[in-house]
């Protein structure tokens, strides 16, 4: 895991490129800090701060190729470099490192692009091509690294973290008024979008290239929901499951640093704990976060599961008024409005977890999208077949939806339940069935903005592009908009590898082996009551884990919100809504912002509602975004601290 940044045809003199590429990864040196390098020549510059993971003693970045054409920054792990490197070996190819790097490069050098569907892995990267002047662009399959693009006065830059463009000369942030309420409507920044004008995020699966003034741009691995042909019996789809998280553990353990796991004490990740300790031959070191407030809490399970597996355990104790602190400083990595404060303890759990010497942890994060975890899959299931089906058949399926809800549990509740479910059972946002409920809940959000035009038109226009999206089945739709919305554009991102990498963490998810997600894939709703979630991970792990772990219900990760800043910091009130700031914002509408957080703060706690605390966390990371980025105070005036290793072919560098 690393971090990359820098800039490609830019006008400005290439005598300041060495200082203008210090000054870029100065900012994102949180990512990697063990060592720093950058390559420069006339037309181009990047560099890479590196967190030393495979190969710590020669693995050093950028590396290029022994004929010198071809320069790579890379951020991330190829967990099958193994396996490519014995093919390119026997291709005659001789390696000088023993990095997955150099496969990388190595890899691209001998098949050209195509080389991108041979990898299994969490990357992105920069390649360049000294021969023809091109650069290259790539990003992982399912989005789990960052790469954003900007252009700007003539140059082309790009960077792990948006942060990086803040030492471009002249770089500044403004709020994109309709990618916001696109964000606001939900709940995160679509797959190409970052909330700022000029800047764009390369989609997961996607690549660049830039040649000379000409751009070429494309995807180079699919989303597959079809899976394959399913097993005859339950058993057999049983052994395909198990099977294959092996393998992705496996591959995922390979590391000259110790590996750690995340532990929540939900059924995810202690099945990755458990397989940790299966695959490595001992209990493995576990992390988890415990919160002061009982509501959050899932510490006893937690202790469960360690003492079961016999763990190193350790945990990180969160507060309302940890949350609310850290707050702010949690925003500036984020970089991205964020709908909920559920990223702050894992920020803080990151920098437990580094504190404690360990750099790698392996988590539970893709199971719920794999293997059909959120009740939005339930939901489409029964809304789906609403017409068929009689109001007994609907109570009993609305019991199955919820049950850890209050408003779920009941038959009057259920039947009072039955009348919201009814308005959502035709398809009134084309291509949006399975999330209509989700983003009605939205709409509020975006009345905090001036001028949202319609919040919805950018993924109305993403599942409309989406080759074959039609065809997909009502759950897959719903899966679809999943992997592409809320599991890359905030799971993955703002909650996961951001908060992780702020504190030099690589965050490794089994789950999203790309042979995991297609099994899962091949076996979904074939077996079992489709309205037990995750059916077949629990058949393939309730012999080995606590029963209490695998029978007990959704419990959602989630962290104290609105109420911890009504209670700890009735200041917030006055921040934000601040006449100077909300001027200076520009697309918030401040009447409504005024008398919105006037609710907030006047209400009992127990009051405020779902909708009300997601615009409430939607606004405060908001102002603060202002704050960093617009205003410019996530500028990082120190220079990179770790010393730059420096590949000039510049030719004002060369000797006369």
């Amino acid at each position: 895991m690393c971090g990359i940044a820098g800039f490609h045809r830019s006008p400005l003199p290439a005598q300041g490129y060495r200082e203008l590429i210090d000054g870029m990864l100065a900012q994102i040196e949180h990512r990697g800090p063990d060592e720093a390098g950058c390559f420069l020549d006339d037309r181009t510059a990047m560099g890479t701060v590196r967190l030393s993971i495979i190969d710590l003693s020669s693995g050093s970045q950028p590396i290029g190729t022994p004929d010198g054409r071809y320069w790579l920054c890379y951020n991330g792990e190829l967990y099958n470099y193994r396996e490519l490197r014995a093919e390119l070996t026997r291709r005659g190819v001789a390696f000088r490192t023993e990095s997955d790097t150099e496969v990388v490069l190595t890899a691209w050098a001998t098949w050209g692009r195509s080389c991108l569907e041979r990898f299994n892995g969490a990357f992105a990267f920069a390649l360049y091509d000294t021969s023809t002047g091109e650069l290259h662009l790539a990003r992982d399959r399912f989005g789990k690294r960052p790469l954003y693009v900007a252009r700007h006065e003539g140059a082309w830059l790009f960077a792990s973290e948006m942060k990086a463009f803040l030492a471009y000369p002249g770089f500044e942030f403004d709020f994109d008024a309709q990618q916001l309420a696109s964000a606001f409507a939900t709940w995160t920044p679509l797959p190409a979008h970052s909330g700022y004008r000029g800047i764009e995020q390369l989609p997961m699966g996607e690549y660049l290239t830039i040649r000379g003034e000409e751009t070429e741009r494309g995807r180079w691995a699919a989303l597959d929901l079809a899976g394959g042909t399913p097993p005859a019996t339950e058993e057999e789809a049983v052994e395909l499951v198990r099977a294959e998280l092996e393998s992705a553990v496996d591959v995922r353990l390979r590391s000259d640093v110790e590996v750690g796991v995340y532990a929540s004490g939900g059924l995810d990740s202690s099945i990755i704990a458990h397989l940790t300790k299966e695959r490595a031959g001992l209990p493995p070191r576990t992390f988890s976060i415990e919160f002061e407030d009982a509501q959050f809490d899932e510490s006893a399970e937690q202790e469960e599961l360690t003492k079961h597996l016999g763990t190193h355990h350790s945990t990180v104790r969160v507060s309302d008024s940890d949350v609310v602190e850290t707050f702010p400083e949690a925003v500036l990595h984020a970089e991205v409005p964020v709908f909920r404060t559920a990223f702050v303890p894992m920020y803080l759990l990151a920098q437990h977890v580094r504190s404690e010497g360990i750099k790698v942890v392996l988590s539970g994060e893709g199971a719920d999208e794999a293997f059909l975890g959120y009740g939005v899959f339930k939901d489409v299931q029964l809304l789906s077949k609403w017409h068929e089906l009689d109001d007994e058949t609907r109570m009993k399926r609305m019991a199955q939806l919820y049950p850890y809800l209050s408003h779920f549990s009941g038959e009057d509740e259920h039947r009072r339940m039955l009348g919201l479910y009814r308005q959502f059972a035709e398809e009134t946002m084309p291509g949006l069935f399975s999330h209509q409920m989700r983003f009605q809940n939205g709409r509020f959000a975006v009345r905090l903005l001036k001028d949202a035009g319609d919040p919805f038109a950018a993924v109305r226009q993403l599942v409309a592009q989406e080759p074959g999206f039609a065809e997909l089945t009502p759950v897959q739709k719903a899966q679809w908009l999943e992997f592409k919305t809320l599991l890359s554009g905030y799971l993955l991102s703002t909650q996961g590898e951001r908060m992780a990498l702020a504190h030099g963490v690589e965050n490794r998810c089994p789950f999203l082996d790309p042979a995991v997600v297609r099994s899962a894939a091949t076996v979904n709703l074939r077996f079992g009551d489709p309205f037990d979630e995750k059916y077949l991970l629990k058949r393939a792990y309730e012999d080995v884990l606590p029963e209490r772990i695998v029978r007990k219900g959704k419990f959602p990760y989630r962290a104290p919100d609105s109420a911890a800043f009504v209670r700890s910091r009735p200041d917030y009130r006055d921040l934000l809504t601040d006449p100077g700031t909300l001027d200076d914002i520009g697309v918030l509408d401040a009447r409504f912002v005024r008398r919105f957080t006037d609710r907030v703060f006047d209400s009992p706690p127990e009051r405020i509602g779902t909708k009300e605390n997601q615009a409430f966390v939607l606004l405060a990371s908001t102002v603060w975004l202002h704050h960093w980025y617009v205003r410019g105070n996530a500028l990082r005036r120190a220079p990179l601290a770790v010393p730059l290793y420096v590949v000039d072919r510049r030719s004002s560098a060369l000797p006369a």
